[in-house]
């Protein structure tokens, strides 16, 4: 099997550099020559542009740095689509577009060639080590048979439904990422101007339950399975250390923007009548302004966290 890979920046470099140590036959290729002469001089091919690349592979990955670029590399008498055999595969590992990327994959069939989308999550040192998370949308049957590849790259290669389904679930990962950042940016802003230490801070919080356990297992108890029946952590409880939170917050005089919504929701399910519900229930708030039922069965989670 002959791979391609284009796109040997700081993220591609990584997995490319993985691919190789396996023992693929590698084609490579990247704007700037001088960074394949690494993959070069450990006996990678060199291909000057998209097209050579494509004609020579049998399965391509591209890691670019967004959707124009992923088109730019599809599209055109040079590109992707109009240079690869019929029955080559191609991964897109970019955080992209899932309305781009099915586009791209709808073409791609019109030629016989099958797209998936690959997303990866670890950054670069996960890139380099191989411990990274690829989330991987399109055929199942195609994602399976070219699974030892993409284990070359990744230690968390998980499929996670059709084309753009990978997408979308690094967009969510990064996304839950962007605004629980700012959330703790609040907690440790308001701690420090109460006059703690900020690393005697952060390492008290890090031993609480929130921060001995995956931020993401919170929620498989009862939010997953939009079961808030006996709480786990009243909701009226909850209100009380929030109140404490916001009073201390008032203060110090430090804004609480990311709270103060948050505070919002938590009312809202008061009036609800939820006070003896577990903690997490204004979590439904949002399912209910999404139009989205979550409700997924204990047994289901079980399963889902034991494939972790």
């Amino acid at each position: 099997m002959k791979v391609g890979f284009i796109g040997l920046g700081t993220m591609g470099a990584g997995m490319a550099s993985n691919l190789q140590k396996a023992g693929y036959a590698m084609v490579v290729h990247d704007l700037r020559k001088e960074s394949a002469e690494p993959f070069i001089a450990a006996g990678a091919t060199w291909a000057a542009t998209v097209a050579e690349l494509a004609r020579a592979s049998d399965v391509v990955f591209t890691s670019l740095p967004g959707p124009k670029e992923m088109e730019a590399t599809a599209f055109g008498e040079q590109g992707l689509l109009a240079s690869m055999r019929p029955g080559s595969t191609w991964f897109d590992l970019s955080t992209n577009s899932p309305t781009v990327v099915r586009e791209v994959a709808r073409r791609g069939l019109e030629k016989g060639i099958t797209v998936l989308d690959a997303p990866v999550s670890g950054g670069p040192s996960g890139a380099s080590s191989g411990k990274l998370a690829l989330y991987v949308g399109g055929e199942r049957e195609v994602f399976d048979r070219h699974q030892k590849l993409l284990d070359a790259m990744g230690d968390r290669v998980i499929y996670v439904g059709a084309i753009g389904a990978g997408s979308t679930a690094k967009i969510v990962h990064n996304l839950i990422s962007l605004v629980s950042r700012m959330a703790i940016a609040e907690g440790i802003s308001l701690g420090v101007k109460a006059g703690l230490d900020p690393l005697e801070l952060w390492n008290a919080v890090r031993q609480g339950a929130i921060g001995r356990a995956r931020t993401l297992d919170l929620v498989a108890e009862q939010y997953l399975q939009s079961s808030y029946d006996p709480p786990s952590f009243a909701l009226r409880l909850a209100l009380k250390d929030f109140n404490l939170a916001l009073d201390l917050a008032k203060e110090f005089n430090v804004p609480m923007k990311q709270a103060d919504a948050a505070y919002e929701d938590y009312i809202a399910a008061l009036d609800r009548g939820w006070a003896d519900r577990d903690s997490r229930s204004p979590m439904e708030l949002q399912n209910e302004r999404a139009g989205v039922t979550i409700k997924a069965s204990k047994e289901d989670v079980q399963r889902t966290l034991a494939r972790s």
